[in-house]
C-alpha cells in the first residue's frame, strides 16, 4: 500500500492524500483549494499531481474550501465514483461550492477584459456554476458513528472532530492483498472548548494515523478571557475612539462563533448598543444551515437555546446580502462592527472594508483565526506596514488586534488531548500536514516526547510505502 500527499505537505491547504492499493485501487482523502500563495495560487489549483480518472474511491472530511474546493474541477477532469461525507457537510458544500465557483467566474471575467485589451487569449476559471451544481450530485451521506462498506475492500466510519459542522476524522479500514489496514485521517481537529458544537470525539483505533498540526506550537487563551478581550477591543474601537471594528473571518463557523459571543454579551446587558454586520452571503447561508443543525450543537449551546431560541441573532445585528448595501456600510461613518469574510483577507468583500477603514486610526483590525504568512492577514499579524489590495498599497494606520482563542483549530494540548484515544505502541506511523514546516517539527518532538513514534513530515507530492 502507498500513501501520496499531494496537497497541504507543510503547508495548510490544499488538502489531498492518496492511498493506493497493491491491486491499484485509489482512495482520495479531501480535494481542496490551496490558499494564500499569492501568484502561484492558480498554478497549483489547475493541476492535481494526479489523473482524476483513475481515482476510485472519494472520501471528504469536511465542507471547507481547502479540503473540498477543487470537487468540481475533479470531476470534470475525469472523476466518475461517488463522493462520501457526512450530511451536514452536504448542506455546506452546496452552498460553498456555488460560491466558490461563483468567484472563480467573477474573478476571470475581470482578468479577462485586461486580457482582452492585451490581445491575449481569455483563460477559463477552474470551475463553473454548472459544473459545481453537476458535482453536488455525485454526494452521497453518511451519518457519523456508521461503518459504512464502500467497496468489496474499503470501509469507512466518520466521527466528529468538533471542528466545523458536519466536520470528521475519517476512519478507514482497507484489505490489501491478505491483509487489513486501519488507517485514520484526522481532517481539521476542533477545540474542545467550542462555544457551539460539540468536542472532538475519541476515534477508532488506526495502524497509520494522517493528522494536522495547524497550531502545532501554539496555546490559545481560554475562551472567558477571550469574551473579555473581545468586549475590551469593541469598547476601545467603538466607544473611546467611534471607530469601527473590521473582523475578518470564515464564512463557516468562525462567524457564527463570533456571533454567538456578541449575542451572549447583549444577552446579559454588557454589549454596547452598536450596529453589528455580518457581510458575506455565504455566511448568512451558513448560519442558516448552522440553525437547521441544532443536533450538533454541544450541551451549553443545547442549554442555551432553550432561554434564547436563535443563538445567532440579537438587537443590532444585520446580516447583509446585498452588494449596494455592504457599500453603504463603508459610506457610514457611524461606530460600527464588521464581520466579513475571507478569514485571510485573500477574498471577499473583507477586502473593500479593509481598503477603506485600514488607513484611520480610530478603526481596529481584529484577526481571529489562523492566516498563511503569504496573505493579507498573515502580513498584518506579522506587523507590515503596508498591504496591498486590490493591486494598490494602503497603509496600515488603524489598529491590528489578534484574538486566536476563536480559532476553530485545536492547538497543540488539544490536538494531543484529542489522540490520546489511541494505543500509541500500535501505531507504525503517522503522517504531519496541514501545518507550516517549522511548526511541524516543534510538533513532531512534542509528539516523540508524549510518546508517538516513526513521525513523518511529507514532502509536496511525496510518495510512502507502508
Amino acid at each position: 500500500m502507498k500513501i501520496s500527499f499531494f496537497g497541504a505537505a507543510k503547508q495548510v491547504t490544499g488538502s489531498k492524500h492518496l492511498i493506493q492499493l497493491k491491486n491499484g485501487k485509489k482512495i482520495l482523502l479531501d480535494c481542496g483549494m490551496f490558499q494564500g500563495r499569492g501568484k502561484d495560487t492558480h498554478k497549483f489549483n489547475s493541476h492535481f499531481g494526479f489523473d482524476p480518472e483513475t481515482i476510485d474511491t472519494f472520501i471528504l472530511s469536511h465542507a471547507h474550501i481547502d479540503h473540498s474546493g477543487l470537487i468540481p474541477r475533479l470531476i470534470t477532469e475525469g472523476y466518475s465514483g461517488k463522493i462520501y461525507c457526512t450530511p451536514a457537510t452536504l448542506a455546506l458544500c452546496e452552498i460553498m461550492l456555488l460560491d466558490s465557483a461563483h468567484i472563480q467566474e467573477s474573478d476571470v471575467a475581470y482578468i479577462n477584459k485586461f486580457r482582452e485589451e492585451e490581445g491575449k487569449e481569455p483563460i477559463r476559471p477552474l470551475y463553473t456554476i454548472d459544473e459545481a451544481k453537476a458535482a453536488l450530485e455525485s454526494f452521497v451521506t453518511i451519518p457519523y458513528n456508521e461503518r459504512t462498506q464502500l467497496a468489496e475492500d474499503i470501509w469507512v466510519e466518520f466521527t466528529d472532530v468538533g471542528h466545523i459542522l458536519g466536520s470528521a476524522a475519517v476512519n478507514l479500514r482497507v484489505k490489501d492483498g491478505n491483509q487489513y489496514h486501519r488507517i485514520a485521517f484526522t481532517g481539521d481537529i476542533g477545540r474542545y472548548t467550542n462555544r457551539i458544537l460539540r468536542k472532538p470525539q475519541p476515534f477508532p483505533q488506526c495502524d497509520y494515523l494522517i493528522t494536522e498540526s495547524t497550531y502545532g506550537n501554539k496555546l490559545h487563551s481560554k475562551p472567558p478571557k477571550a469574551k473579555e478581550r473581545l468586549l475590551d477591543v469593541v469598547k476601545r474601537t467603538c466607544i473611546d475612539k467611534k471607530g469601527k471594528l473590521i473582523i475578518p473571518a470564515f464564512s463557516v463557523g468562525r462567524t457564527q462563533e463570533i456571533v454567538s459571543v456578541l449575542n451572549d454579551l447583549e444577552f446579559e446587558g454588557k454589549l454596547p448598543k452598536l450596529k453589528v454586520y455580518v457581510d458575506s452571503p455565504l455566511a448568512v447561508n451558513a448560519t442558516r444551515i448552522m440553525r437547521d443543525h441544532p443536533q450538533c450543537f454541544n450541551e451549553r449551546m443545547q442549554k442555551f437555546i432553550l432561554e434564547d431560541p436563535d443563538p445567532f441573532g440579537f438587537a443590532g445585528l444585520k446580516y447583509v446580502r446585498k452588494v449596494e448595501d455592504s457599500k453603504a456600510i463603508n459610506k457610514s461613518s457611524e461606530p460600527a462592527i464588521i464581520i466579513s469574510s475571507s478569514g485571510m483577507i485573500e477574498g471577499g468583500r473583507i477586502k473593500h472594508h479593509l481598503m477603506n477603514n485600514i488607513e484611520d486610526k480610530k478603526n481596529t483590525i481584529l484577526i481571529v483565526g489562523f492566516c498563511s504568512k503569504s496573505s493579507v492577514g498573515g502580513h498584518l499579524v506579522d506587523g507590515a506596514e503596508k498591504v496591498t489590495l486590490f493591486g494598490k498599497e494602503f497603509k496600515v494606520i488603524a489598529d491590528v488586534e489578534v484574538l486566536n482563542p476563536f480559532s476553530a483549530h485545536a492547538d497543540y494540548e488539544e490536538m494531543i488531548q484529542f489522540l490520546e484515544c489511541q494505543e500509541k505502541h500500535i501505531i507504525k506511523k503517522t503522517f504531519l500536514v496541514h501545518g507550516n514546516e517549522e511548526v511541524m517539527e516543534e510538533y513532531k518532538e512534542t509528539l516523540e516526547k508524549e510518546g508517538f513514534h516513526n513521525i513523518v513530515i511529507p514532502d509536496y507530492k511525496s510518495t510512502y510505502e507502508i
